[in-house]
């Protein structure tokens, strides 16, 4: 009896619950209404909601509604940019050859005695990549000065697939740039950008060659401009960007998102020793001013002093007596310098050049390197708590001596 009872329960049980369903889901079925379903607006008054009468009415927020985004705004590619610059990027290769000794026991006094000056050497060469940036028709390339620094040969190979030896034309160690020659015809040439137009947020593109591994090109945006207090080179005016720079990228081209050149790629900051997005270039307005003083004299011609100062700090301001902490304090002169002649003398409290309140001694040192030698500069000084002020004939600023091995 079960059996035949059994199969005619299952569809009334299935029925039930499909009803207690339906008017959970839809309780109007049953005449109520749905607790869930908010009120139809109204534009009678008496439907309007009115504030409680303690309650002081407020007025609505202005608020500003963005634009509707377009969808061609930005482009969805930088190949034409890459296109453009790419090929104006080439690929640094220094080498330079040096002396070794044969056995580390040779620097040993006792055994160099047996042997003076015939000791027996061994030559290792070492070497060093980088990138550059052909900016002219002459063939003139732009690259870090540390690239080649010290090199006996240096080699530049194009995209291309075109190599050929490289003439260095002259270094300046205070901003770590360095002009090259090539002389092979029909050469790509990269556009410059002035620097100074670019702002925070723009696009950036870091074309090299990272590593050795052959021409990359990175993205990212620009994250600052105008660093300096990094202690990577005396003149600091660098352009920040997360675009990836690594070892090998050194020299090679940042540009924006129309392939024009804004900096040349410097160094990273890392604590790993590759990209972890801080990276610096210097600007083209300054590369472009160097690169010419190069190959008009052969040097960078700037302003100098011949004094060594320091930042005032408040500690400092309070023992001279200053109101504020302003100014540099000249912690050496250099014998028969500029500074020397015109009586300068350590402890000397420097606030103004030419008229001009010192407010970052970077920045100061800037605006001396591009005054011209031989101008008579007024400097305003603090000594013994005494204003006085002192004319300084401007010297040339000496070449520094380059130290240290290519890299």
């Amino acid at each position: 009896m079960r059996r035949f009872v059994m199969p005619l329960l299952w569809p009334v049980i299935t029925g039930i619950l499909l009803a207690v369903v339906l008017l959970d889901q839809f309780p109007q079925l049953l005449g109520k209404p749905d607790a869930i379903t908010a009120p139809e607006a109204t534009s009678s008054p008496a439907a309007t909601a009115t504030p409680a009468a303690d309650t002081p009415a407020r007025a609505a927020p202005q608020l500003r509604d963005a634009a509707p985004m377009k969808r061609d705004e930005g482009p969805v590619s930088y190949s034409t940019a890459v296109a453009e610059a790419a090929p104006a990027v080439v690929n640094v290769y220094s080498s330079r050859v040096v002396q070794r000794e044969q056995h580390p026991l040779m620097s040993d006094p006792f055994f160099r005695q047996f042997f003076g000056k015939d000791m027996p050497r061994r030559q290792r060469l070492l070497s060093s990549l980088g990138s550059g940036v052909i900016v002219s028709d002459e063939g003139y390339v732009l690259t870090n000065n540390h690239v080649i620094q010290g090199a006996d040969q240096i080699q530049v190979a194009l995209r291309d697939g075109r190599e050929t030896l490289a003439t260095l034309v002259g270094t300046d160690p205070d901003s770590d740039l360095a002009v090259l020659k090539i002389d092979l015809k029909k050469l790509p040439v990269i556009r410059l950008a002035d620097s100074e137009k670019i702002a925070v947020g723009d696009v950036s593109l870091a074309i090299g060659n990272p590593f050795g591994v052959g021409q990359t090109v990175t993205m990212g945006i620009i994250s600052a401009t105008g660093r300096n207090h990094l202690g990577l080179s005396a003149y600091e005016d660098f352009i920040q960007t997360d675009a990836a720079i690594n070892p090998g990228n050194s020299g090679g081209a940042l540009v924006n998102a129309r392939g024009a050149l804004v900096g040349i790629n410097t160094a990273i900051f890392s604590r790993s020793g590759g990209s972890q997005g801080i990276g610096f270039a210097i600007p083209t307005n300054l590369a472009r001013e160097i690169l010419r003083q190069i190959i008009t004299h052969g040097r960078v011609i700037r302003g100098w002093l011949g004094i060594e100062a320091q930042e005032i700090t408040p500690n400092l301001a309070t023992s001279f007596g200053l109101k504020a902490a302003q100014g540099v304090v000249i912690s050496s002169v250099l014998p028969n310098g500029p500074g020397d002649k015109a009586g300068l003398q350590p402890g000397d409290v420097m606030t103004a050049i030419d008229g001009k309140p010192i407010l970052d001694p970077r920045v100061a040192m800037a605006d001396i390197a591009e005054i011209k030698p031989g101008t008579q500069l007024p400097v305003t000084i603090i000594r013994g708590g005494e204003r006085r002020t002192v004319t300084i004939e401007v010297g040339e600023r000496p070449i520094p001596s380059q130290k240290g091995q290519a890299g």
